[in-house]
């Protein structure tokens, strides 16, 4: 069977769980950690996951579609940021949830904890104003405002939303994700790569990790604004990619950049 069709196929036998039921689930003492497998490894992960996991349900479909426009300094202070190491690092973005029309203006901040918190008001869309109340928002937050900053990279793609019985994590499974880069104009996509996001309660038992170990799947860092950057941009600095670009490469079995 086609490999979409797999996942499809596996996801509609996972329970559902609706957005107002997900809105009750506080993770209050949350550590993230990301992984990155293939569509391959992800239909493996889905069967295991049966019979403990929901999966997230919008508008009658368990697969959400995202597009985040991030945006940055004319010296790309926020791409740098990342590529230096440097903690507590920001980024700037405005997300549309596609499925229901919402969008957001939201600040990330990771503290030199790996704690991530997000901050984000309400836009009209993708075309936000740069001064007023969002350029305060944004000042407030990264003491520089929008009109110091453009749009640099856009993405869209698919989700997939599960949540563990017990109801003390999320994991967010990001596929097919494709990017254009708004000052270069070109274009590039992540192919069969699976990027996927554990959020849990403190050290809790995890499901999901045991299944992870399972099908051999680490942990491994995967910023989208970094690497939607390196495969559209090759004037940024990006020494510190090279060998996560290779790694990512080997992974989806072609070449990314």
């Amino acid at each position: 069977m086609e490999i979409d069709a797999r996942i499809n196929e596996l996801l509609q036998h996972l329970e559902p769980i609706t957005l107002e039921q997900m809105s009750s689930i506080r993770l209050m003492n949350r550590t993230d950690t990301k992984f990155v497998t293939s569509k391959e490894k992800l239909a493996q992960l889905l069967e295991l996951a049966q019979g403990k996991y929901y999966a997230q349900f919008n508008n009658d479909s368990k697969i959400a579609n995202y597009m985040t426009t991030y945006w940055d300094t004319d010296n790309h202070r926020f791409f740098l940021e990342h590529h230096n190491g440097r903690a507590p690092r920001q980024k700037v973005r405005v997300r549309t949830y596609m499925d229901s029309d919402l969008t957001f203006l939201e600040v990330k901040t990771k503290n030199n904890h790996g704690r991530t918190k997000k901050k984000r008001v309400e836009v009209p869309s993708q075309e936000i104003e740069v001064q007023g109340a969002n350029g305060e928002f944004v000042e407030g937050l990264v003491h520089q405002g929008l009109t110091e900053m453009h749009p640099t990279v856009r993405n869209q793609f698919h989700r997939i939303t599960l949540v563990n019985y017990d109801k003390t994590e999320r994991l967010t499974i990001d596929y097919d994700v494709h990017f254009h880069n708004m000052e270069t104009g070109k274009d590039a996509e992540t192919g069969p790569l699976v990027i996927i996001e554990l959020k849990r309660d403190g050290n809790v038992y995890s499901p999901v990790l045991e299944i992870l170990r399972i099908l051999r799947i680490k942990p491994s860092g995967f910023s989208k604004y970094c690497i939607g950057s390196v495969m559209t941009n090759k004037n940024l600095k990006q020494n510190i990619f090279k060998a996560k670009m290779v790694t990512l490469s080997k992974l989806a079995n072609t070449k990314l950049n």
